[in-house]
């Protein structure tokens, strides 16, 4: 049993129970393949626009779905869902961490609620699949400036490249 890693129920049980130790409710979500500064740095700052952040971790099979492999890369995800969400359940910002199956996040969104849905600056209300519902029972969309430009496809390519020399 990892300590933070909640079944969605459970999650919503235990929200529920005490909320004014989870609310306002930060919820962000991703693949997070191979944990790096970048991802960090967007943690704490998702954090910060509340009380608890929730993370909701893309599964094995939902990563398959979204991230098809590359050419020269090997199949995504690199490392297993349990132990990504794990490293996750692990950090100081980190309250809880979700599961989830699907390609977006919307069930979980729809399920938890958040006041606040976190996400990187690289999207806008228009590219993001969940904002609808977010704004649907009044939550807020929040987008992060990424400090650190970073991604597993770039680290994985470098890492290769290196090998190579």
């Amino acid at each position: 049993m990892i300590p933070g890693l909640y079944t969605l129920d459970t999650l919503t049980q235990t929200i529920a129970a005490d909320p004014q130790r989870w609310r306002p409710l930060v919820f962000t979500n991703g693949c997070f393949d191979l944990l790096h500064a970048g991802h960090v740095r967007y943690l704490q700052v998702a954090k910060s626009l509340g009380k608890a952040l929730v993370v909701g971790v893309n599964s094995d099979r939902s990563v398959q779905t979204i991230k098809p492999q590359a050419a020269g890369l090997p199949p995504r995800p690199i490392v297993p869902e349990q132990q990504r969400a794990e490293v996750l359940a692990a950090l100081r910002s980190v309250d809880g961490v979700v599961l989830f199956s699907e390609t977006t996040a919307s069930d979980v969104i729809a399920t938890l609620q958040p006041d606040i849905y976190a996400k990187g600056g690289d999207y806008t209300l228009e590219t993001l699949p969940e904002a609808a519902i977010v704004q649907s029972y009044g939550g807020r969309v929040e987008f992060i400036q990424i400090e650190v430009p970073s991604s597993t496809s770039a680290i994985v390519h470098r890492i290769l490249s290196a090998g190579q020399a």
